[in-house]
C-alpha cells in the first residue's frame, strides 16, 4: 500500500514541476559527488549534500543545537513505521481516502505549506538533515528548500527504511533492510504532537 502511495508522490510530484525546475541546476561539483557515491538521479540534488542514516545520527549527535532531522514523510508513515526521535514530521505531500462504492479510494496531495513549514523551525543557513523512506522524496524536498535559499539541506539517501536486501537466497530478499535509519540508528514509535505538522483542517470533521 504505502510503495503504491509512493509513486503517486513521485507522479504528482513531477507533474507539479518539483523535479522539472531543476533541471541543469546542478553545480559540477555536486555531479562529480553523487556520481562518486553512484547515486541515482532521484536522489541527486543540487546542493550536492549527503549523508547515510548512520552518518546522519552522528552529525545529529555532535551538535544537537545546530541540526534538525525533518522526515518528509507522511504522518501514517512517521506514527506507524517509527521515525528518529528528534524528527520534526513535515510531509512533502498528504495522502487521503475515502470509501466509496465498497472500495476504498486514496489520493495524494502536495503540501503548499512546506517550505513555509520548514522556515517556521529554520533559517536559510542551518543544517537540516532530510529523511523520507528511501531517499528520493527527501530529495524532492531539498530541491524546494534549495530553491527557497537554504544552503545546507543534506539528503539521507537510504532514508529511514533503508534499501532492499538484495540477497535471493534471504528471508529478508526485496525488504527494506539493508540501511536506513531503522537499521542504522535509535528510533521510535512514539511522538511529541508539536512536530507533527498536519494538514490544515485535517481533523475537523465534514459538513
Amino acid at each position: 500500500m504505502l510503495s503504491r502511495i509512493f509513486i503517486c508522490i513521485v507522479m504528482v510530484a513531477m507533474l507539479c514541476g518539483i523535479t522539472a525546475s531543476f533541471v541543469g541546476a546542478n553545480t559540477g561539483q555536486s555531479a562529480s559527488v553523487a556520481e562518486d557515491m553512484q547515486l541515482p538521479k532521484g536522489k541527486q540534488t543540487p546542493l550536492g549534500l549527503y549523508v547515510t542514516a548512520a552518518q546522519a545520527y552522528e552529525k545529529w549527535k555532535a551538535a544537537q543545537d545546530k541540526v534538525k532531522v525533518i522526515d518528509v514523510r507522511t504522518p501514517e508513515e512517521y506514527a506507524f513505521v517509527g521515525h528518529p526521535e528528534m524528527a520534526w514530521n513535515i510531509p512533502l505531500a498528504f495522502v487521503t481516502y475515502q470509501r466509496k462504492d465498497g472500495k476504498t479510494e486514496y489520493s495524494v496531495k502536495m503540501n503548499p505549506d512546506f517550505v513555509a513549514e520548514v522556515k517556521g523551525i529554520a533559517g536559510p543557513t542551518d543544517i537540516l538533515l532530510v529523511t523520507c523512506r528511501s531517499g528520493d522524496r527527501s530529495a524532492m524536498a531539498v530541491n524546494a528548500l534549495a530553491a527557497a535559499g537554504f544552503t545546507n539541506a543534506y539528503n539521507i539517501i537510504d532514508g529511514v527504511e533503508g534499501d532492499k536486501v538484495e540477497d535471493p537466497g534471504s528471508v529478508f530478499v526485496g525488504k527494506r533492510m539493508r540501511n536506513g535509519w531503522k537499521n542504522s540508528a535509535p528510533w521510535v514509535y512514539g511522538f511529541d504532537p508539536e512536530k507533527i505538522i498536519l494538514e490544515e483542517g485535517a481533523s475537523k470533521p465534514k459538513q
